[in-house]
């Protein structure tokens, strides 16, 4: 494989999951690890992603207040209007990070009165930007890659909150499988989102179904509800309406 095309696929891949780890690239494009992290330097150095020990970062997930930067916006901004629809008046919500939750709180009706419950900075940052809702920050030590909280103070603060939905920005997600992810100390807040609440939304583009990390965040039976930017009908969410899952 050229340069190129390596380079090509290390940057599909990053858009897609957020991250990778240099490790996975060297396996699935069959090269150095060495080979793998000259192509993540000179990636980086062309502003196309943030290098970090083990892998790199996408640059439109590390958010920074003059970031506009969103990988397959159309998409995501058709995903957050579809979940936007399962939030009613008075709710109370917990949301995760990424750029389809952010997609999601823009598309928020401006009368809609809900209660916003969130660890993610960049996502109470875009919150604050919402007329009528409350937010409520778990804030603790800060996971700097994902920009989030994590450790025990935070799983014991969702211990005590009984919230109607959890929406949650998915890094790849299997009709077999369930979600999955890379990040443990993040994933566990995740966990400790889901048990918090009575449903859970997963949001994800479809270029993220049918994937696998290293680390399971929860089964299939524990989603309710799919969004993507399909067609509910579309063969791709077949597997995960047969599963139960209410695909919207």
């Amino acid at each position: 494989m050229l340069k190129k095309e390596r380079q090509a696929y290390i940057m599909q891949q990053i858009n897609v999951h957020n991250k990778v780890l240099s490790s996975d690239l060297s396996v699935r494009l069959d090269v150095s690890e060495d080979t793998i992290r000259r192509d993540l330097q000179e990636l980086a150095e062309q502003g196309d992603l943030i290098k970090v020990h083990g892998g790199a970062l996408s640059q439109s997930f590390h958010f920074t207040l003059q970031n506009g930067l969103v990988y397959s916006p159309d998409e995501k901004r058709l995903i957050a209007q579809k979940a936007a629809a399962l939030i009613s008046e008075g709710m109370f919500v917990l949301l995760s990070g990424g750029t389809t939750i952010r997609e999601l709180v823009k598309a928020l009706p401006q009368q809609l009165n809900a209660t916003f419950i969130t660890s993610s900075v960049p996502t109470a940052l875009e919150l604050m930007n919402h007329p009528a809702s409350e937010v409520i920050f778990l804030g603790n030590k800060l996971h700097k890659q994902t920009q989030m909280a994590i450790g025990a103070e935070v799983v014991q603060r969702l211990a005590g909150i009984r919230a109607d939905l959890c929406i949650l920005g998915t890094n790849s997600i299997d009709a077999a499988a369930g979600i999955t992810d890379l990040e443990w100390e993040v994933i566990e807040v995740k966990k400790a989102m889901i048990a918090a609440s009575q449903k859970l939304v997963s949001v994800a583009i479809s270029e993220k179904l049918n994937s696998v990390q290293h680390l399971q965040v929860c089964p299939t039976a524990a989603i309710d509800y799919l969004v993507t930017e399909l067609d509910p009908s579309h063969e791709k969410l077949l597997p995960y309406a047969a599963r139960g899952l209410q695909v919207v």
